[in-house]
């Protein structure tokens, strides 16, 4: 199973307002540059969209360390709440619908399909990847 580097960022002028993604997949000494926006969205559907479309650029299952600075992401993941959503008709501990279920949809397989390990790092605070990545969504959605 290869492995594969993932980094990711989500980016929104007003929220909601205009929004972008970014994703860099490392594999090797190979980079790839992924980005792209939305018109009307929110920060946390720009966090989610990052890692589905970088997860779809994917042909094969690959054990993925997925790094990104979006707590709603990781903690989501690695803490249960998605599985737990999903299980209670996508309604979250407090009765209260749970949020993207489009995009949570979409991205459950892909965690079935991928051996994802998600790590959560501090945005704005000098990691590399995560600062192309934000620089990447900005750029997308002011050039939209």
């Amino acid at each position: 199973m290869k492995s594969i580097d993932i980094y990711t960022d989500g980016a929104c002028s007003g929220n909601p307002g205009k929004g972008g993604w970014a994703a860099i997949l490392v594999y090797k000494n190979n980079e790839k540059e992924i980005f792209g926006g939305s018109h009307d969205t929110t920060n946390n559907r720009m966090e989610l969209t990052a890692v589905i479309e970088a997860l779809r650029q994917l042909k094969e299952p690959c054990r993925v360390t997925l790094t990104t600075d979006s707590k709603y992401v990781c903690d989501a993941v690695t803490k249960g709440w998605v599985y737990s959503w999903k299980n209670n008709g996508w309604r979250k501990a407090d009765k209260k619908p749970a949020l993207n279920v489009d995009l949570w949809e979409e991205l459950l397989p892909l965690l079935e399909k991928h051996e994802v390990t998600f790590n959560w790092v501090r945005g704005h605070n000098g990691h590399p990847y995560n600062e192309r990545c934000d620089k990447l969504a900005v750029s997308f959605y002011l050039n939209m």
